[in-house]
């Protein structure tokens, strides 16, 4: 199994040299963004013109010779030494290294699956209240952790085949163009958008913890907001320079070791302190009927916007090795058992322990802002100090991870002109452009984090949607039976509800006003 094959991918012209790709023997097919939908071994096959017999075929042994031929191919299949390449995956950050595993698997998934989202639950909670709060909190956890099964198993969904990224399989579902026009927006948006909160998150806790650490007696004149954004866009431009998901695994061990330490720490003094005088947990008066419908509307985005990360998950299982008696998905599934399990432990308690502690006082910007305006004065700098810093160090992790994508894209437009892979230069390039770019963004509209409930409303369908839909096209479940209801009626549920989100969210900024900074960072 340790063994790399050498295989040379057919020339495109005749002219063309193409160079020998190394590559794991277990890295089966992944299809490229333009190949036609879901092809089944029997419709792969191209029509040919009709063999001629040749003097073997017709011999007595022919049928014993076919045979053994045919068996020993299935053995060699089946251990992982004759698979099917697709010449430029060995060549791409997801798919370059294929030596993951379930505890790989667990590190970016907790990684991309936990951060500063969790930190605004609680916010829903003022509007929804204890009893609706807790119930869609626990429904939406456990329609993503389905929605996420799904994706796993369909990872696999043709024999020879991995769907090796969310868009590969959205455009062999639903079509190259159907299929392009439906995730390509919301996948990027959450790479994208993504890297350009964690910039504003990241770097206002920078901010925060020199100021910290300085104290209220320092000297030196401290730097600007956006002068701590280009501090935490370099830092994380240097660290995107690891050439491939596997190879950041240990990074987003740290920050998945640090978004649990600094979310159970902010929950605990938050319940350790009490709850604070005057505080109440009655839902706040609106003027409005409407503007009490876009409060809920606003708080179930708010929850949506948690529970986002499945753009990441078909990425995270192509970096497993796979083959027929030991598919990746068993591993998979087991890394992402273990990390929503912890997940859920961090969740929960932010929500509820948050809404206890501060009630309807809990400002918009969440659980952390809360904490250093009620316990500023009661608790340890070293405490507050260490919380922000864990922040910083979690959004630079996940910072890795959710840039990943759109490095692939790139140098997947590279590879696929030029028939070569990207060299090193160029890789540093692609990677500082983008980090420049999210830091515009993040400069641009510093106002992101408060548009949590439009931005889930966005990234809904890519979460609870559209793996419903991906499973009845492909698995074809019986018509009326359990699967194809539950799926029809989840996959319909969460369109409905992203449709919604997305209006509400938008008419609520008209309505409510949100405070538009642009290039206005603090």
């Amino acid at each position: 199994m340790g063994e790399v094959v050498e295989l040379r991918s057919t020339p495109a012209t005749p002219k063309a040299d193409t160079p020998p790709i190394s590559a794991p023997p277990s890295q089966l097919h992944s299809p490229s963004l333009t190949r036609s939908p879901l092809l089944t071994p029997t419709m792969a096959k191209s029509p040919r013109t009709p063999k001629t017999p040749s003097r073997f075929s017709m011999t007595p042994i022919a049928s014993p010779m076919r045979k053994a031929v045919v068996n020993m191919r299935a053995y060699l299949e089946e251990v992982g030494h004759m698979t099917k390449l697709d010449p430029h995956d060995a060549w791409l950050p997801i798919t370059e290294s294929r030596n993951g595993n379930a505890y790989y698997a667990a590190f970016h998934t907790l990684s991309s699956g936990i951060g500063f989202q969790a930190l605004v639950l609680p916010v829903a909670f003022t509007v929804l209240g204890w009893t609706w709060g807790t119930v869609i909190l626990s429904l939406a956890f456990i329609w993503q952790l389905y929605t996420l099964w799904l994706l796993v198993i369909l990872h696999e969904s043709v024999p020879g085949n991995r769907y090796s990224r969310y868009l590969q399989l959205a455009n062999a579902v639903f079509g190259t163009k159907f299929g392009r026009s439906l995730a390509l927006f919301p996948i990027l948006y959450l790479s994208a958008g993504t890297c350009s909160a964690l910039i504003i998150v990241g770097g206002s806790s920078m901010k925060q913890f020199f100021e910290i650490v300085c104290g209220p007696t320092c000297t030196s004149e401290p730097l600007t907001a956006v002068e701590w954004y280009i501090v935490f866009t370099c830092l994380a431009i240097i660290l995107s320079q690891l050439p491939n998901l596997n190879s950041i695994a240990g990074i987003s061990l740290v920050g998945a070791l640090t978004a649990v330490a600094y979310c159970t720490m902010i929950w605990v003094v938050s319940v350790i302190k009490g709850r604070q005088p005057g505080v109440s947990y009655n839902r706040a008066k609106t003027t409005s009927e409407v503007d009490s419908v876009l409060g809920v509307i606003n708080a179930i985005g708010i929850i949506a916007f948690a529970f986002r990360g499945h753009n990441l998950v078909l990425e995270i299982q192509a970096t497993m090795p796979s083959t027929l008696k030991h598919p990746s998905r068993v591993p998979m599934w087991r890394g992402v058992k273990a990390a929503y399990v912890i997940v859920a432990l961090c969740l929960f308690p932010i929500a509820i322990g948050g809404f206890w502690a501060y009630g309807n006082l809990i400002p918009q910007n969440g659980i952390l802002t809360a904490m250093f305006m009620f316990h500023s004065r009661d608790t340890s700098s070293a405490v507050l100090g260490l919380t922000t810093l864990l922040v910083v160090i979690n959004c630079l992790a996940a910072f890795q991870i959710y840039a990943m994508p759109v490095f692939d894209n790139m140098e997947s437009g590279y590879t696929s002109k030029k028939n070569k892979p990207c060299p090193r230069w160029l890789r540093a390039g692609f990677r500082a452009f983008f980090g420049a770019v999210a830091f515009l963004l993040a400069f641009a509209f510093p106002f992101l984090g408060d548009l949590a409930g439009l931005i889930g409303g966005i990234a809904l369908p890519v979460t609870l949607a559209y793996p419903c839909f991906m499973w009845i096209i492909v698995k074809k479940p019986e018509k009326y039976s359990f699967m194809w209801y539950l799926n029809w009626g989840l996959g319909s549920l969460g369109m409905g509800l992203s449709v919604v989100l997305v209006v509400g969210g938008l008419w609520r900024i008209v309505e409510t006003g949100v405070k538009l900074r642009f290039f206005k960072p603090q």
